[in-house]
């Protein structure tokens, strides 16, 4: 299969195309065909290794993990013996940032903890966004900021991946957002989201 791989640290430059093996799943895992990846900070921390204490989780002097990719959507290709949630052809989406990464490859093998079954109106791409950028925003706000109806919240980097959603978590829970976003388009975007900081 293909993947995208980076056998040491630095910019994106070091990002090769590269054959590599097919995992196989074990028998607590869900073998799935990425159909979609969202790229995130978290994934241009590993690739840089900045900060630099990161290293002692994620390799010292190279990458412990050289396939990146956290959040993914695809169909389940295969699945192993003690699975029970899921069979070969579901439509799914899931995180595997616990489990070694690996979502920017064609196929990815995770827990079947990891994936969750992908609602039918939502697209891959829209569900590859959700694992890592909407859980961001949602245990941010609802978990550590303890949102309310009526409270005012501001938003800082609301253009981005989890800014987007936190945007649409503090409507959807009824608070009074304030949203600021450093570059011209995005803020365009934005003004139709709230009240917008410039």
């Amino acid at each position: 299969m293909k993947a995208i791989v980076n056998t040491h640290y630095g910019s994106p430059d070091v990002l090769q195309l590269k054959e590599v093996e097919k995992p196989a799943p074990s028998d607590h895992e869900v073998l799935v065909k990425v159909l979609a990846a969202s790229a995130a900070a978290g994934d241009w921390h590993l690739l840089r290794a900045q900060p630099f204490l990161m290293r002692f989780t994620s390799g010292l002097l190279k990458p412990k993990h050289q396939i990146l990719g956290a959040a993914f959507a695809g169909r389940v290709e295969a699945v192993g013996r003690n699975v029970t949630q899921f069979q070969p052809g579901d439509e799914v989406f899931g995180d595997s940032s616990a489990c070694g990464f690996g979502a920017f490859a064609e196929y990815v093998s995770v827990p079947e903890k990891a994936v969750a079954l992908k609602p039918t109106r939502v697209t891959f791409e829209e569900a590859a966004t959700v694992p890592v950028s909407a859980v961001t925003a949602l245990q941010g706000l609802r978990d550590q900021g303890h949102i309310r109806p009526g409270q005012k919240v501001l938003i800082n980097g609301a253009s981005g991946g989890v800014g987007t959603f936190a945007v649409q978590i503090a409507k959807a829970f009824g608070a009074e957002h304030l949203s600021t976003v450093g570059w011209f388009f995005p803020r365009l975007r934005c003004k139709k989201c709230g009240d917008l900081i410039e």
